[in-house]
């Protein structure tokens, strides 16, 4: 299982790869995906904006998962989100895993 999981990941990471240039790291691709969520196409970005943005994409990729659940957005378009139950998830390993996981199911239902 974690080498099929590995393997789709380097499937995934050789075709953003291919499509930006270079090869992205997990941060730049929760951050592809908060862009993608909220539609927001920022010149100049702040710390916190790339935060943000990165939050909305962890909190939209657990969506599926029943983690959390979508609340609305508010008056500038961000979207907001409610953690309705507990990630437990002990070692960085395992997060990284259950992740990346996510990730690739993401990108599935994306067509990519």
């Amino acid at each position: 299982m974690i080498q099929d999981l590995q393997q789709r990941w380097w499937n995934l990471e050789a075709k953003l790869a291919e499509k930006f240039g270079k090869k992205p790291d997990m941060e730049t691709i929760l951050f592809l995906i908060g862009i993608q969520e909220t539609g927001f196409m920022p010149h100049k970005i702040t710390k916190e904006q790339k935060q943000d943005l990165m939050h909305v994409a962890v909190c939209t990729l657990l969506l599926s998962s029943g983690y959390y659940k979508f609340e609305g957005k508010d008056k500038d378009g961000w979207p907001h989100f409610s953690q309705i139950k507990e990630i437990k998830i002990q070692s960085l390993f395992e997060q990284e895993d259950f992740l990346k996981d996510h990730i690739l199911l993401y990108f599935e239902q994306h067509g990519l």
